[in-house]
């Protein structure tokens, strides 16, 4: 599994321990989840039948068994009796417990058909069948980009609203995602975890690594439509493309003459700098 696939879980993981309206019924609308023990139909039917609920005291949602309030009433509590005995983190249901055990057994029980890769929980095979399926359910309601996950909607919400929650607290520079800050905070820590194996220049981001190792195996992915020239990096083919298009981007703020590149522009402002 790799390590998106892990952090993906994590989440999922997180998510169940804050939202945990499992198995419940307020009013005309149900919550279930796949870790929990599910109400029968015969008993749902019977309560709204007869009106034998449990109701919490606290936020008044019922429940057609007495074990769901008990598990409801943790949420208020903050009780979490179950304990992994090898990383001490706790939970507040055994289901969430026995699939984060699954953490440190390396079960994966749940395997796609079409691929093979399995995962640790069976809503996250779901969300990989996406991939297969090519369905994007959750759709953005300011551009209508449509996404195969709730939380990469959420986060590209950020984009709209401007909304960047994830702060240094060292800077105080905000981020919209919350890995940006674990590879911005690297900069403080000096901490550079992707080393090149064959000459050993470390660098912060993955990203940067994989740009750097083409100088290495001499990789060059990025080919010109209208030349056929390649190049090891976007922003070169993005800069060569201007030789076809014209486009100049690059105005001397002194005497509005244009320019292809932004070094071309550079050695063009000693002309001005020697001027004066």
């Amino acid at each position: 599994m790799t390590l998106k696939e892990e952090s993906q879980e994590r989440e999922m993981e997180e998510h169940d321990q804050n939202e945990e309206h499992h198995g419940l019924i307020n009013g005309e609308k149900s919550f279930s989840c796949s870790q929990t023990e599910k109400t029968s139909l015969e008993e749902k039917k019977k309560a709204q039948k007869t009106g034998d609920y449990v109701t919490c005291q606290q936020d008044g949602i019922r429940s057609t068994q007495k074990g769901n309030l008990k598990r409801q009433n943790r949420i208020h509590t903050g009780e979490s009796p179950f304990t992994c005995q090898q990383c001490g983190k706790c939970f507040s249901q055994h289901g969430n417990l026995k699939v984060h055990m699954r953490i440190h057994t390396g079960e994966n029980p749940f395997t796609c058909q079409q691929c093979g890769k399995s995962f640790r929980r069976k809503e996250n095979l779901e969300v990989h069948m996406r991939i297969h399926t090519g369905e994007n359910p959750f759709t953005c309601q300011e551009c209508g980009i449509s996404f195969n996950r709730k939380g990469i909607l959420d986060r590209h919400m950020r984009i709209h609203t401007r909304e960047k929650p994830y702060i240094c607290q060292q800077c105080g520079i905000s981020f919209t995602q919350k890995g940006s800050l674990t590879r911005h905070l690297r900069i403080h820590t000096g901490e550079c975890p992707f080393t090149c194996q064959q000459c050993g220049i470390s660098f912060i981001r993955k990203g940067s690594l994989i740009r750097h190792m083409r100088t290495h195996t001499g990789e060059k992915p990025y080919t010109c439509p209208q030349c056929g020239r390649s190049f090891p990096h976007k922003p070169t083919l993005n800069a060569h493309m201007r030789i076809h298009t014209g486009e100049k981007p690059f105005v001397c703020g002194q005497c509005g003459k244009n320019f292809r590149f932004s070094v071309t522009l550079n050695q063009h402002l000693k002309i001005h700098s020697r001027d004066n």
